[in-house]
């Protein structure tokens, strides 16, 4: 594992508390060959953020909800090859894995002012950087829910960027990596 790889690790299972996991929300999209890393035979417990059944070309671009354990080979190729790619945002929570696929679900879909339904990127860490710092309290509680922290890839991948809600207060942080990219 490279060092950017082991440092990003760290800070995403180095301290967790009691009962919390880490989550990561991958954009099909972005990502080549998900599927077929996700059904890999080390297979993590992942679901589709999309509801019922999709034609293939749509389950290959759809958002996915995985949980990651720190040793696992699908971790370790998630690590390695997205950081800087823009591949996905990672939450850490003291929730099941259904709690946390009802939650992501929820934000899936958004109504523009003139409430037309439009799909929501959220999960694109160029996105959720920029979308969170300007949310109301209200909406910030509801983007967190039962996430403790959210962390993503900072704009040069340098860096993480680490969210948390504290006290009504949107909390941002910049941690650096290991070594650059």
């Amino acid at each position: 594992m490279t060092q950017v790889a082991a440092s990003i690790k760290e800070y995403l299972f180095d301290d967790l508390q009691r009962d919390e996991s880490v989550y990561a929300v991958l954009d099909g999209a972005s990502i080549p060959d998900l599927l077929d890393n996700l059904y890999a035979e080390d297979r993590p417990e992942f679901e589709c953020l999309y509801r019922g059944e999709l034609e293939p070309d749509i389950a290959e671009v759809a958002p996915y909800l995985v949980l990651l354990t720190p040793g696992s080979e699908f971790s370790r190729w998630l690590l390695l090859n997205g950081w800087g790619q823009h591949w996905g945002i990672f939450a850490i929570a003291a929730a099941d894995f259904r709690i946390m696929c009802r939650h992501f679900r929820k934000f899936l879909t958004v109504h523009n002012p003139d409430g037309k339904p439009q799909l929501f990127r959220y999960y694109d860490p160029r996105v959720l950087r920029t979308y969170l710092p300007t949310c109301t309290a209200e909406e910030i509680a509801a983007v967190f829910g039962p996430i403790s922290r959210y962390l993503l890839e900072d704009e040069d991948a340098k860096t993480v960027i680490r969210f948390r809600y504290e006290s009504g207060n949107l909390e941002a942080a910049k941690l650096p990596l290991a070594s650059s990219i």
